[in-house]
């Protein structure tokens, strides 16, 4: 199959391709060149009900296969993914921009999630508790939480579905997903290779359409017993409001501040090499991407120098051109946002060593931009960039490193590159960030648990611990014995 084969124009609900009952439609376009590249349904709040009514039928059966069933489905559906790696990623380049390479990962990423989790639906395990009564027995075991409601961000539209829809199939659970209205094809990519991989009608329903009425029906129906959200901070807030009324569990995954330090003892060549790789993977457009750069006194100047030096090397372009490392930003008001933290930086005494302005190809594409000298004023050192901008902050010692690092609301993840063992434990104990690369700037893998502490969100995904996000406790005692 080619990208073509997996661009549905339609939404799935109850195991049919629909429209939008009013027959709205919402136009995507190609953030590399501006054209219309097709349409999707303008869906609210009655297709909604419907995905969720569909859901709940599909859940009677489904939640009653067994482990071993729902781990072959899995596998076929892992199949089914690699079989189109190629296809998947031109199809998320063409909607999303970010380079062939990037999106060939990703899509491998999501084939990833899917085959752990065909191993964790195996390995769902319960417990047999020591009884204080000798007439009784105690039993605990484990169920699937029944529907499942999610939401799925632009910058990785097709392994934020793998993370969700992963963990839900292995459990028995069924679910309706409202993938983002920029990039809805690669989220409604995943209703086709569910009906290859031979899942029942209604397991899986995909809506596009509005965020707020789509959403809003999503946390209020009774039906949905959990909310698995990436994407802002304010937005999760927002959904976990919502959800309170119907009390439902709630996974978020929300912004980040990531912090990057680099110690004098670091090997700076490998640091700069982890900037590179953490700052400008998706043009900047990724929540765990570093945020802010520390660099120690004794090496700041030279990590400057070799971090602008390494990113005016980077080729900007078209996601589907030869050699390209950075397409473009995902719509005019991301570049508005970008050029405004440059703008603001400049304007409160930070020095431009590279970049700072929309590039030469003009449309969304802006230049990989390192800014020295920068401050705790600037609004990059509170607020989240999602754009090709580095910022490198100076600081003298461990304790102010560390202090600086955490002064935030978030709290996702962050990075730091020394080659003292001891800086190692202490810095990596000290951070208050769900995860941590010591000597690394990129460490997302489905075989960790993936997620954040403070206002970067509740719960993980992926790992052992992802399962359980999706599975409820249920302690049976037995009694007459």
């Amino acid at each position: 199959m080619n990208w073509a084969d997996f661009k549905r124009d339609a939404n799935l609900i109850g195991g049919e391709w629909v429209g939008a009952d009013g027959g709205g439609t919402i136009d995507v376009t190609n953030p590399a060149t501006g054209e219309v590249i097709g349409t999707v349904p303008n869906a609210g709040t009655d297709e909604t009900r419907r995905a969720i009514a569909a859901a709940e039928k599909a859940f009677e059966t489904f939640s009653r296969t067994t482990a071993d069933e729902r781990a072959k489905l899995l596998r076929r559906l892992h199949a089914a993914i690699m079989d189109n790696q190629r296809a998947l990623a031109e199809l998320l380049t063409i909607e999303q921009g970010k380079p062939l390479a990037e999106s060939m990962g990703e899509v491998g990423a999501s084939a990833a999630y899917v085959l752990w989790f065909s191993e964790e639906a195996r390995r769902v395990y319960g417990d047999v508790i020591p009884s204080p009564w000798g007439e009784r027995r105690i039993l605990v075991t484990k169920q699937a939480v029944g529907v499942v409601a999610a939401i799925t961000p632009w910058n990785f539209p097709s392994s934020m579905a793998a993370r969700k829809i992963g963990p839900a199939l292995a459990t028995g659970c069924t679910s309706v997903m409202k993938p983002a209205t920029q990039t809805p094809y690669s989220g409604l990519a995943w209703g086709v290779l569910c009906e290859q991989a031979g899942y029942p009608k209604g397991v899986v329903n995909i809506l596009t359409g509005s965020a707020s009425a789509i959403g809003g029906e999503m946390t209020s129906n009774p039906t949905v017993r959990k909310i698995t959200f990436t994407g802002s901070t304010p937005i999760g807030k927002m959904l976990i409001k919502q959800a309170a009324d119907t009390v439902k569990r709630v996974s978020m995954e929300l912004g980040g501040n990531a912090p990057f330090l680099v110690f004098d003892d670091a090997d700076l060549d490998k640091a700069v090499e982890g900037a590179i790789a953490s700052k400008y993977r998706n043009s900047g457009q990724t929540c765990v991407c570093a945020n802010r750069f520390y660099a120690q006194a004794g090496i700041y100047d030279a990590f400057v120098e070799k971090l602008a030096a390494a990113s005016a090397k980077l080729k900007v372009g078209p996601g589907l051109e030869e050699g390209v490392v950075q397409g473009p930003l995902i719509d005019d008001k991301a570049v508005a946002k970008t050029a405004s933290f440059v703008a603001d930086a400049l304007a409160k005494g930070g020095r431009l060593v590279t970049g700072g302005k929309r590039h030469d190809l003009g449309g969304q594409f802006f230049e990989p931009t390192v800014i020295a000298d920068a401050t705790s004023e600037m609004n990059f050192a509170r607020e989240e960039i999602f754009g090709p901008v580095a910022p490198v902050f100076r600081f003298e010692t461990e304790e102010e490193a560390v202090r600086l690092a955490n002064d935030t609301e978030f709290g996702l993840a962050c990075y730091f590159y020394t080659r003292d063992l001891a800086r190692a434990f202490r810095v990596s104990e000290n951070l208050r960030y769900g995860q941590v690369g010591i000597n690394a700037g990129v460490i997302t893998t489905e075989v960790a648990p993936f997620g954040g502490v403070k206002e970067s969100g509740i719960g993980r995904e992926g790992s052992k611990y992802g399962i359980e996000e999706y599975l409820d406790v249920k302690y049976v005692c037995v009694g007459g014995l």
